[in-house]
């Protein structure tokens, strides 16, 4: 059976600083759009079976600047419902509520981490019979990828806070011996030659 294949969306302003950002339309940065491009060059002569995105401008965005040829957007691959704790930092909300993690506890006027998960199962359950047809890609944002990572090989929504993901980054769920399992994650593109750009901060 084919793969999917995850990328997690280009650098915004928020992600940079640090901000939880899910019903938030950002756009991306200028070097979010360099990451974008370059993970077109990496991806340059494969083919999808499907590309499902996001229906948030930067996950359309980077997977346009990637040269993903989407097929179809899907709410389900939307982030984290982040609810009252939307561009808020991790920081910001321990200070008024210590101990606190996404991964546990979820987020008021927000998505539970069953909630999530039972949408990121949805997703998995309409990729599932398009894998028949050859790889399929999705692009969405960090903590709802991880959910769906998790959830391939089995594990609660919670295991995704083992599973870092920085922006514009590409993942590979696929098989082994008939079990589902991890092949490659959060990798970064190799970098173009020439100087090195400056590296940006990523959530």
């Amino acid at each position: 059976m084919s793969e999917i294949l995850l990328v997690r969306h280009g650098e915004t302003t928020w992600s940079a600083s640090h901000r939880h950002t899910s019903y938030t339309d950002l756009a991306l940065t200028p070097d979010g759009e360099r990451q974008a491009r370059a993970l077109g060059d990496h991806l340059a002569g494969r083919h999808f079976a499907a590309v499902l995105t996001s229906p948030r401008t930067r996950a359309l965005r980077t997977a346009q600047l990637a040269g993903l040829p989407v097929t179809d957007t899907d709410a389900d691959l939307a982030e984290w419902n982040y609810g009252e704790y939307e561009g808020r930092t991790t920081a910001d909300i321990r200070d008024a509520h210590p101990g606190w993690t996404i991964w546990s506890d979820g987020c008021p006027g927000g998505e539970s981490p069953s909630e999530i998960g039972e949408r990121l199962d949805r997703v998995l359950a309409r990729v599932h019979p398009l894998l028949d047809r050859g790889t399929v890609a999705l692009v969405g944002h960090a903590h709802a990828l991880r959910v769906l990572g998790a959830r391939w090989i089995g594990l609660p929504p919670s295991a995704g806070g083992l599973l870092r993901l920085d922006t514009a980054t590409l993942s590979v769920l696929g098989h082994e011996h008939g079990r589902r399992v991890i092949l490659r994650w959060n990798q970064s593109p190799p970098p173009p030659p020439g100087p090195a750009p400056g590296s940006a901060a990523r959530h």
